[in-house]
């Protein structure tokens, strides 16, 4: 007899947009009768190893649309990265509390995590069907057109960079700007869309799928600085040399490492620091500004692409409907259909799980410091319909009369 019981829960990074997939998944479920329960963990897996569990059907739908539309992860999070050991103790507390539909809502090692499980419920001989819902700002999960939560973390990127933009034409000057991404240049290449003017910045964009050389950059801003008389420039945190070493660990005396054992690239401003460092040091600018977006670009509030609200309330969605019609477990994932529609697809785990997708070549410019045509129209419509603008005067020149 089916206990009706499922279970969701986040993981990784919040980003703007991940409680519209929990609520997605909350409200779809209750669409079916077979749904009895539908248990929340908190702080992602390690809240089910935990038992840390809390009823999402008592909710009422008043509230769980108010937790929709709030930024960062309403049941919490975490940066586990459960191993195979990890992911039998997961599988035990499932099948102890008689979870019979698992949805984690996560990045690559959350698709990860569920491919494991799943496995571990086959073997087992245990009906349960577990599907991974797509989320990260880098978006960077294979077989998917992009993933929620980075159109919203583009938007920020894009305004801020035009409002960086601003001021440093107001007060010239060069301006460096890192931006998330340890292996996809997708959040930094975002930079590009908040130009509205041919010399606006960002002037020189930096993302990892192109190799960083120092002196190269050094180059790069004299001639912008000399062109603009200032420089505007976004770099992703995981720019690293042709040995594929990050650029961090060249410059800094020390770095430090996250629970992963991974090199932490942005989350000090270490980076922004020390190129400007290099900037005034080698080129002899005086008027060098850098900033860290660090969490800002995550989960920043009254900044959301109505386009990624609506998509990841939807991946919530189908992934009910996936696994309450389907019988295999899997990925959702968004596909692009016309100028501009979504739909969805449920990818085998194995096709997602630990993979890492990164900007294609046709993205990014020659130059290696810009992005082409191809990559505009691909974000654009992803922004959002009230995406901002910036205007400048015309500057009608009035004759002078001292200094003719």
């Amino acid at each position: 007899m089916s206990s009706g019981k499922i279970l969701v829960a986040q993981g990784g990074g919040p980003t703007a947009v991940i409680n519209q997939s929990l609520v997605g998944v909350a409200l779809e479920a209750r669409r079916f009768q077979n749904v009895q329960r539908i248990y929340g963990a908190r702080h992602g897996v390690r809240g089910i190893v935990d038992e840390n569990f809390v009823d999402l059907t008592q909710e009422t739908s008043h509230n769980l649309e108010a937790v929709a539309r709030t930024p960062a992860s309403a049941l919490g999070s975490t940066r586990d990265k459960p191993d195979l050991a990890y992911c039998q103790e997961i599988f035990k507390v499932l099948k102890a509390h008689e979870i019979e539909h698992f949805f984690y809502i996560g990045g690559n090692d959350s698709s990860d995590t569920v491919r494991i499980v799943s496995e571990e419920a086959r073997k087992a001989g245990y009906p349960l069907r577990s599907i991974h819902i797509p989320k990260t700002i880098d978006n960077d999960l294979v077989g998917n057109d992009h993933t929620p939560g980075f159109p919203s973390a583009a938007r920020f990127v894009a305004q801020a960079f035009a409002g960086a933009n601003l001021d440093n034409a107001a007060l010239p000057g060069v301006y460096v700007g890192v931006v998330m991404g340890r292996h996809a240049g997708f959040l930094t290449a975002a930079s590009a869309l908040g130009k509205k003017f041919p010399d606006d910045g960002p002037h020189l964009i930096y993302v990892p799928e192109r190799v960083f050389d120092i002196p190269k950059f050094l180059a790069d801003v004299k001639i912008m600085y000399e062109r603009h008389g200032r420089c505007v420039i976004a770099v992703s945190e995981g720019i690293h040399d042709a040995s594929g070493q990050p650029i961090i660990t060249q410059l800094a005396k020390d770095v430090e490492k996250d629970a992963h054992g991974n090199v932490q690239l942005s989350g000090t401003g270490a980076l922004a620091d020390l190129l400007c460092e290099e900037i005034k040091a080698k080129l002899g600018i005086k008027r060098v500004r850098g900033d860290t977006f660090g969490y800002l670009q995550r989960s920043f509030i009254g900044c959301v692409s109505d386009v990624d609200q609506r998509e990841a309330r939807e991946v919530g969605e189908k992934a009910v409907q996936f696994a309450m019609w389907g019988k295999v477990d899997g990925s959702v994932a968004i596909k692009r259909t016309g100028f501009y529609s979504a739909d969805y697809e449920l990818l085998p785990l194995e096709a997602v799980a630990g993979k890492t997708r990164t900007m294609e070549d046709e993205f990014i410019a020659p130059s290696g410091t810009d992005v082409t045509d191809a990559f505009r129209l691909y974000l654009r419509p992803l922004l959002g319909s009230d995406m901002p603008d910036a205007f400048r005067l015309r500057y009608n020149p009035v004759a002078k009369v001292l200094r003719p």
